[in-house]
């Protein structure tokens, strides 16, 4: 027996995918830039320009990837932002294992990303295919 029943739903679930990721981002962006839902204090120097750039990819970014506008250059974007977080903000500081250094949603978002930047938008976006 194959488990294909889903198939026809791909577009859908796709677009499921797209707009919990493209929301789930702009929440991260929300912390760093609007100090909502929560407060997240950056520090002075080269390391707060940094999270205020990512702060702003993640909140424009997550917009964008949430309504499905410009999705797969966005997406793309993204990924390698996620990449290099992962590598800057958690394996160098913390060491390489993402169970260690706290870097699973850095991963977990850099390879959806990716894929959505390969696959496209799916249903129910602004943007045609």
């Amino acid at each position: 027996m194959q488990f294909t029943f889903l198939e026809k739903y791909q577009p859908q679930l796709l677009a499921v995918l797209r707009i919990m990721t493209g929301l789930l981002f702009l929440e991260h962006g929300a912390v760093k830039l609007l100090h909502f839902p929560i407060s997240m204090e950056l520090p002075p120097g080269g390391i707060g320009i940094l999270l205020t750039v990512a702060g702003a990819m993640e909140l424009i970014g997550g917009a964008l990837i949430t309504v499905g506008v410009l999705t797969r250059l966005t997406a793309f974007l993204l990924s390698g932002e996620m990449a290099v977080g992962y590598f800057l903000g958690h394996a160098m500081q913390k060491g390489f294992w993402p169970v260690v250094n706290g870097g699973e949603a850095a991963i977990l978002f850099c390879f959806i990303f990716l894929y959505i930047a390969a696959a496209g938008p799916g249903a129910w976006a602004v943007e045609k295919r």
